[in-house]
């Protein structure tokens, strides 16, 4: 367990608790492989969601819901509080997740043939909704150098030349980068000068080492604020997909009514009411305790499994994890491309780690490491042994 200070509840990152034959995508996919893909986590709820839940449920009525003023006042106090971002009401767009999110925002900004940035590696998702959407992408590879990813700029600014809309990722995924404000900036103000709308997807925001913390893109000047949509939710950090609850952000009022028309065309894009409770549970302040100490729990489990590539596979770069719980590996040294082992793995050693060839990198792999200590030893005993024996083949 993480340290913390004594007047706080310590919470139990570290039980297994069984997920195979619960309708879960990750476990029951193939319930006889462990797996370190799907990006969610295996620790249970912080209670102070399941009660918020459990309220919910006691009064037993599931009718239509409008979605309460206390709801918009717990994601207004929670950045506010937590990363000094000042949002208004009626900026925020309840929507049921920021996958479909981030389609409305492109429907609603861009016209069919409109190109889309996209810095690569990338989130899958990202490809098939731009491409869903009958948009094209302008592809912006990020520089990746003595082990460590940037911004082409130069690259960034062609780009944006003849394009409508940057997706950008802060932090990013599956890089685990997080961004600084003057990285951030600088792309911002390119984007500015050539009148490139920003959508930002920081559903990662809240997962960092503890020490740091994540620059949300619309708070570093009014600028920016009016040029973005943010799409944001509490769904990763706390370990809450399922419950489809997410907000598309948009101080602009021609923005913000631009969505607001393409969300009413969709007509069913709304969260549920066990969402909404969720997410007012997690804004709290022990809602940030959880989260504190989960993150500790997960930045141990990043440090024990880079001294395990370290002493095993040095010829493995792990990239330095600053957000997201999601490992990032350069396995170029010992292949040209990671998308056979990735299979190899899953057929003979029952272990799932996602090639990098599905991000736009297949040099990599993806390791989801956000799951008790025990279970990533058993998921890497497992890797490793099956990296050894494909390598000797």
């Amino acid at each position: 367990m993480s340290n913390c200070k004594p007047d706080k509840i310590i919470y139990d990152f570290d039980t297994v608790i069984p997920r195979v034959n619960t309708s879960s995508y990750k476990w029951d996919y193939n319930p006889e492989v462990i797996p370190l893909w799907v990006a969610d986590m295996d620790f249970k709820a912080a209670p102070c969601i399941l009660e918020a839940i459990q309220k919910k449920i006691d009064h037993g009525i599931f009718g239509y819901t409008k979605t309460p003023d206390s709801y918009y006042f717990s994601v207004i106090n929670w950045w506010k509080r937590r990363h000094a971002w000042t949002i208004q009401k009626d900026w925020i767009l309840p929507v049921g997740g920021l996958v479909p999110g981030t389609s409305i925002c492109l429907s609603a900004l861009t016209e069919p043939g409109d190109k889309v940035i996209l810095n690569t590696p990338a989130y899958n998702a990202f490809f098939n909704c731009i491409k869903d959407c009958g948009r094209e992408i302008s592809e912006s590879k990020l520089l990746y150098k003595d082990g460590k990813y940037s911004f082409d700029y130069e690259d960034f600014e062609a780009c944006c030349k003849d394009a409508k809309v940057f997706l950008l990722c802060n932090p990013q995924n599956p890089a685990g980068r997080l961004w600084t404000k003057d990285e951030l900036e600088k792309i911002g103000d390119i984007c500015l000068k050539h009148g490139v709308t920003v959508i930002t997807d920081e559903i990662h925001c809240d997962i960092v080492p503890p020490g740091s913390s994540y620059t949300p893109f619309a708070g570093i000047k009014e600028e920016f604020q009016q040029n973005c949509v943010s799409l944001i939710s509490p769904t990763k950090c706390f370990n809450i997909a399922g419950l489809q609850v997410a907000n598309i952000v948009a101080a602009d009022p021609e923005l913000r009514e631009k969505i607001s028309k393409v969300m009413d065309w969709w007509v069913y894009v709304d969260m549920n009411q066990i969402g909404e409770a969720a997410l007012q549970g997690a804004f709290t302040k022990e809602g940030e305790n959880w989260l504190d100490q989960m993150n500790a729990y997960v930045h141990e489990n990043f440090l024990y499994m880079k001294e395990r590539f370290a002493s095993e596979f040095p010829q493995v770069h792990v990239c330095d994890l600053e957000a997201t719980y999601l490992a990032w590996a350069d396995f170029s040294a010992l292949m040209p491309s990671t998308r056979e082992l990735q299979d190899y793995l899953i057929d003979n050693y029952k272990v799932w780690i996602n090639s990098g060839e599905m991000y736009g990198d297949c040099r990599f792999m993806r390791i989801n490491i956000a799951c008790p200590r025990a279970t990533l030893k058993e998921g890497l005993d497992r890797a490793f042994a099956g990296i050894k024996a494909y390598l000797s083949r």
